[in-house]
């Protein structure tokens, strides 16, 4: 099932190339394959014994190198539809679909993703080893947990099943392992059965981080939640923030013949890297204060359609090549509830004062954390946009030290910096993966340069 190119067109040959992933930083030169079968993975993993570290590749939509390595194996032709179960919304598919292909297929016939992030351009292999989350996290928990089982290739060329049941410390160690553990053939996920495609969708000024925060307390009962915030404002307590909250909307609120069916979307393809220099703490400032200042007062309602909810950037095709050639780093953490007021406040204003905000800013309440290794835990996460430049590495260092202080951790899918020391310190079953890894692995055939940077 061929879908809309956004990064690069599905590889059919192998052959050493450049690389990037969606923050185009870092880029490498890469030996890239790709499989259509199981028989020919195989032969690739057999033929990579001792030579270079192999990682499985989906469609390079993680943000930083979790999925670069010397031989990169694309999923992408790994990509059909194997069952659907309509009693119980069950479908088996190969890990190189695309969720994007779920919800063309699906949402006609009255089913959604259980759990998806910000893009729908990503496959279900790399949903589960990034254990996405999205804005029902606080609710419904990571993709993994509507993962059923799975079928996984070691590195010995052992395909095994995975589940809760089967295999659980396995299952539990590829829910957000990054594609450590193995390349994940195949996955049987729980779709969520919906009325309509629409979503009623209701907005909410903050004036500061404290109303944000209370706000977001406030809307626990809403099935989705995620705010807009300004990190360069520096007026009252700063985090001025718009929240956008929102619920699967009815026939009735939905109207029209086809509450199953939303209007063909016009997207703007971005064919060119910008000017890096277009990027810099007045015109983010200037478009933060624009952006803010055209928010309804109070609570506004309106229907919208899912893409208009869920994914608003993937309207703009390579939106990524607006920070420029030398691409850009997007900082995601989460500090647990105990600490966040007072982390968040201070985060706020050490980016504020350096001038290095994002108009891409976004929070989010998570509930508690699953698996190994996975990213989430009850808190509040930020994810920024940051230009790369020779002054932001320094700034993101000093944010890496806060982070900790105050409990938190970095997402693996968005990291293309963070040190070992950081890594061990934000997630303390680290020591348990790395010997389950030895134990699957211990030729140390996969690996990433983010594996290697940060010794798992």
């Amino acid at each position: 099932m061929d879908t809309v190119p956004v990064t690069r067109t599905r590889p059919t040959q192998g052959g050493l190339k450049k690389l990037a992933n969606w923050g185009n930083y870092p880029v490498i030169e890469a030996l890239e394959e790709s499989f259509a079968s199981a028989t020919e993975l195989k032969g690739m993993l057999a033929g990579a014994h001792g030579t270079t570290r192999v990682i499985a590749r989906g469609n390079g939509r993680c943000y930083g190198d979790s999925s670069l390595a010397g031989m990169v194996v694309s999923t992408l032709r790994h990509g059909r539809f194997l069952s659907f179960t309509e009693s119980s919304g069950e479908l088996a598919c190969q890990s190189g679909v695309m969720l994007k292909e779920i919800l063309d297929t699906f949402v006609p016939r009255g089913w959604f993703l259980s759990v998806t992030p910000g893009t729908k351009f990503i496959t279900v292999g790399g949903a589960i080893a990034s254990d996405v989350h999205g804005k029902n996290h606080h609710a419904d928990g990571s993709f993994s947990r509507y993962v059923a089982s799975m079928q996984l290739m070691l590195a010995s060329g052992e395909v095994v099943l995975c589940s809760r049941e089967t295999n659980c410390e396995l299952f539990e160690a590829t829910c957000g392992g990054m594609g450590l553990t193995g390349v994940i053939l195949s996955a049987t996920i729980r779709l969520r059965r919906i009325a309509t495609a629409f979503i009623r969708q209701e907005t909410a000024k903050a004036r500061n981080l404290a109303e944000i925060m209370e706000l977001f307390e406030k809307s626990a009962t809403w099935s989705y939640s995620v705010a807009w915030i300004d990190c360069l404002s520096q007026s009252g307590q700063g985090g001025r923030s718009i929240l956008f909250r929102g619920e699967h909307a009815s026939p009735h609120e939905a109207g029209g013949a086809s509450p199953l069916r939303i209007p063909p979307r016009h997207t703007i393809n971005l064919p060119f890297f910008l000017p890096a220099a277009m990027l810099n703490g007045f015109t983010v400032r200037a478009f933060n204060a624009a952006y803010y200042a055209c928010a309804t007062k109070g609570a506004a309602t309106a229907i919208v359609d899912y893409d208009a909810f869920f994914y608003p950037l993937d309207g703009i095709l390579h939106w990524n090549r607006i920070y420029g050639r030398n691409g850009f780093v997007q900082y995601q953490f989460v500090l647990p509830k105990a600490s966040a007021a007072k982390g968040l406040a201070e985060i706020l204003r050490k980016i504020s004062s350096g001038g290095q905000g994002s108009f891409l800013a976004v929070l989010k309440l998570l509930g508690k954390g699953e698996n190994l290794i996975s990213f989430p835990m009850e808190g509040y996460t930020m994810a920024l946009d940051f230009p790369v430049t020779k002054k932001l590495f320094p700034l993101l260092e000093e944010l890496d030290k806060m982070v900790i202080e105050y409990g938190g951790r970095l997402y693996l899918a968005k990291d293309s910096r963070m040190g070992a020391a950081t890594f061990n310190a934000g997630y303390p079953n680290a020591p348990e993966f790395r010997r389950l890894r030895g134990r699957l692995d211990p030729a140390g055939i996969f690996g990433s340069l983010q594996s290697a940077r940060l010794g798992i």
